[in-house]
């Protein structure tokens, strides 16, 4: 038995070893026909170019990708480590739809992939696609921008949100290439490339080399688009427009943090509508609040290029229904979320006091958009249901998820007056929140967790809406829905709304640990909740549990079971023919 499990061990080992070798595009991608994508091979030694074979469907592969990859002799790693040859070749294109077996060998390194390369209808399904994404969207949002927007009476809604009423369906995975959890720029990446990719990469498969804007490229949707249509470009953000939502669309970067990068991404693709936050990257280091390096002044950049500039919500509606392409860029950073911006003016709404909301701003892109006889694609963010789910500042988040669905009613309105539009509401990823029940002020006791209703002791909370604005009239009221996460830093819950301002769980000591934040320790009732995070988290995280994607139009139908992210850049572009021949 020994002699047997000496032998197995040794046969894994070599196994191991055998399969060392990576190639870019990944095993089992899907690849749009006549899409530009980059071909890479990483070894794990290093050998000669002659040493080297490539076969694609058993013939070489020069005569089925059509090019010589660049030989690489050493790639090196971070401290000039190294790491192996390696061969690239860039923006090559399969015209003919079919399985491609990939297998490469290099003296004991072999390696074998196999890419599914799809062709789409014929003829266009949809004249438009609006992609609306809550980012962090996850179950116990919607639920509670339902009950917190409409009420509820003996356990029925009292009304449904806009995206109830979405009726084709499916689960998403969302997890990364390099680990079972994600991030917004691998997945929305996934969503806009139909390639899934690693933790914090946009636009691109993640290599082992230290530079972040030379990995292999694959197109994004917004790039499909000015190859094979005149179709208009829009995006619609609550965070900076460089953030890794609105940047998946057109870039390719293996670190969402080159956010100046990024700025120059958009400029060369020159989507119509560009609206949300991040102008600190579109100024020269030498102005105020600038976070570039350079002197590059990107706002001069885009109205060179035909941009009307609008920075608050009158130049944004006296926008509105003017020709040319419009740059909104209403703060230096992620705009202001719904609660401090609309009703308690919190946050850094002194500084930028007269921000729009995604409401308008999807109002305003459609308008622009929709004069484009081709039609349009528009991508709308509801940015910070993620950014106050992560310091667990769930009063923040909801009022965001109930923002969000006002936009998708903009959406399902223009929809009612143009057929031919597809709109897919989804997130990105969600988070492990849970509605546990009520906080009720009014129950007997000093301590604020007596006072948390669960099972029959829930009731019902007590949010009003009196003025029809979708919002209760007042987020502390006496007994109201208590949500909670299922990981996070070590905090204090203190059981009620941040009427300061958002929520800081948790800050650096001494040690650089993420620590309690004592801001709260007085707060009537407080509890000190121990994390379960290591130290070194600073707020709660993403889950990994599949995102409901809901959509309604034309190409809908393709929408069902479980699908993978990179899927539904598929069903997008099937329901705009981008890979017929007609287009191509």
């Amino acid at each position: 038995m020994r002699t047997l499990l000496a032998a197995f061990a040794a046969t894994t080992i070599l196994a191991g070893a055998a399969q060392a070798t990576t190639v870019y595009p990944l095993d089992r991608a899907t690849i749009l026909v006549g899409s530009p994508f980059d071909f890479k091979v990483e070894l794990n030694k290093q050998v000669k170019p002659e040493d080297v074979k490539i076969t694609v469907n058993d013939q070489d592969y020069k005569t089925v990708l059509g090019g010589e990859a660049q030989f690489v002799e050493l790639e090196k790693g971070k401290e000039d480590k190294a790491l192996g040859s390696a061969l690239l070749l860039r923006g090559l294109k399969i015209s003919a739809p079919g399985a491609y077996k990939v297998e490469v060998a290099a003296g004991d390194e072999t390696k074998s992939v196999t890419w599914n390369v799809y062709e789409t209808a014929a003829q266009p399904k949809a004249k438009n696609i609006i992609f609306l994404l809550g980012d962090g969207l996850s179950v116990a949002h919607r639920t509670a921008a339902r009950i917190m927007s409409k009420g509820m009476t003996e356990g029925k809604a009292n009304g449904r949100l806009n995206m109830d009423d979405l009726d084709r369906m499916a689960f998403i995975g969302t997890s990364s290439t390099n680990a079972v959890s994600t991030d917004s720029a691998n997945t929305m990446s996934a969503y806009m490339t139909g390639h899934k990719t690693a933790v914090n990469a946009l636009g691109v498969y993640a290599d082992r080399t230290p530079a972040s804007l030379d990995d292999p490229r694959v197109e994004t949707f917004a790039e499909a688009l000015r190859r094979t249509t005149k179709k208009s470009i829009g995006i619609v953000a609550t965070a900076e427009v460089e953030d890794a939502t609105p940047a998946a669309v057109v870039s390719h970067t293996r670190n969402r943090s080159d956010k100046a990068e990024v700025v120059g991404m958009l400029l060369d693709v020159k989507p119509e509508v560009l609206l949300g936050g991040g102008s600190a990257y579109f100024l020269g280091k030498e102005v105020a609040g600038s976070k570039r390096k350079d002197n590059q002044d990107y706002i001069k950049l885009f109205q060179e290029a035909g941009y009307k500039l609008a920075t608050d919500k009158n130049e944004l509606a006296a926008n509105a229904s003017a020709d040319g392409n419009l740059l909104g860029l209403f703060h230096t950073g992620n705009m202001d979320v719904t609660l401090d911006r609309e009703f308690l003016k919190k946050g850094t709404v002194d500084k930028f006091p007269n921000q729009p909301g995604l409401v308008e701003m999807t109002k305003v892109a459609l308008d622009r958009l929709s004069k484009n006889p081709d039609g349009f694609f528009l991508m709308v963010e509801g940015s910070s249901i993620d950014k106050m789910s992560h310091p667990l500042d769930w009063d923040r988040a909801v009022f965001e998820t109930i923002e969000f669905d006002q936009a998708i009613g903009v959406a399902r309105e223009f929809q009612k007056a143009h057929p031919d539009t597809l709109i897919v509401v989804t997130g990105d990823h969600t988070h492990g929140v849970s509605i546990i029940g009520t906080v009720d002020d009014e129950k007997p006791g000093t301590e604020m967790r007596e006072k948390v209703g669960t099972y029959a002791e829930a009731g019902f909370p007590n949010y009003k809406d009196e003025n029809g604005d979708g919002y209760p009239d007042k987020v502390d009221v006496s007994r109201r829905l208590f949500l909670s996460a299922n990981n996070g830093p070590d905090h204090y819950e203190t059981f009620r709304p941040k009427l300061d301002g958002p929520f800081v769980p948790a800050v650096q000591n001494e040690k650089k640990e993420y620590v309690a934040n004592e801001q709260y320790k007085d707060v009537p009732g407080a509890v000190l909740v121990q994390g379960n995070l290591p130290k070194t988290s600073e707020s709660g995280v993403h889950a990994v549990d599949d995102v409901v994607l809901q959509s309604a139009g034309p190409g809908s139908e393709e929408f069902h079971g479980y699908m993978e992210q990179s899927d539904v850049y598929r069903v997008l572009a099937d329901t705009f023919a981008l890979g017929s021949k007609q287009t191509n």
